[in-house]
């Protein structure tokens, strides 16, 4: 081993062979709002595209009239219709409520039994150190998700696990403020804000609006230098970047 060796160790692992990804999201929205055009992006290049969904959303609805059970199912169906436009095909659902989510041992578990049974090269799920994130279920899901990833190679993991090990090559944290790789969305600026449009529990005109505003700025900036127009931002980090590593912040 030399230099070389260690100037791999402190680079992000690359994305663009990636032909299988598992995006995982706490709501039935996140995706689209943190990833919409990245997944855009990989789907047009081939790419085998599976959402995992943690909770089902059924405290999240603007409609004050609808119960939990009907927003439930009303967001159940615009998450298959927004991740179906920007690309994915396949789609797992957990059984947790909204706001319940606590225990990141148990949900790891549940998490890397989808890894084990998918075999994605790359896993995708929200920043769970992003500074001020005051949502335990971005919190607990980003968390169990990294877990889930370091963990799904071993052979006893989960205990009594009937799946075989698998193990992801690089995990992506979106909503993210130390992004270490930026993706080309500028073809896929537009196919993500149809997709959030068709959240129409979640987001009116104005919220959309802001949303495009604040987006497409933020693209610009991580762009620049670049040669492209606009991009999304992830902190893609390996194995071995997830474990006794002091300099994962420089990666």
């Amino acid at each position: 081993m030399d230099l070389s060796t260690l100037s791999a160790l402190m680079s992000p692992p690359d994305l663009t062979g990636c032909r299988k990804i598992l995006c995982v999201q706490p709501h039935p929205d996140d995706n689209e709002v943190g990833l919409g055009g990245t997944i855009s992006s990989f789907a047009e290049k081939g790419c085998e595209i599976h959402y995992l969904t943690v909770t089902n959303g059924d405290l999240g609805a603007l409609d004050e009239q609808l119960s939990s059970a009907e927003t439930a199912a009303i967001r159940s169906g615009e998450l298959e219709a927004a991740g179906r436009l920007l690309g994915a095909t396949v789609f797992h659902q957990l059984a947790h409520g909204d706001g319940t989510l606590e225990h990141i041992p148990a949900l790891a578990e549940e998490i890397a039994e989808i890894i084990r049974t998918v075999q994605p090269d790359a896993v995708f799920c929200p920043d769970p150190w992003l500074s001020y994130e005051a949502h335990y279920d971005h919190i607990v899901t980003g968390r169990a998700a990294a877990q889930a990833f370091l963990s799904s190679g071993l052979p006893l993991y989960p205990r009594g696990t009937a799946t075989r090990p698998w193990q992801p090559k690089a995990i992506g944290f979106y909503f993210t403020s130390e992004p270490n790789t930026v993706i080309d969305i500028s073809d896929h600026f537009e196919r993500k804000f149809e997709a959030l449009a068709l959240h129409r529990s979640q987001f009116n005109d104005e919220i959309l609006a802001m949303y495009r505003l604040y987006f497409r700025e933020k693209g610009r900036q991580l762009a620049e230098g670049k040669s492209f127009e606009l991009g999304e931002g992830l902190k893609v980090l390996s194995p071995l970047h997830l474990h006794c590593f002091v300099d994962a912040r420089l990666v």
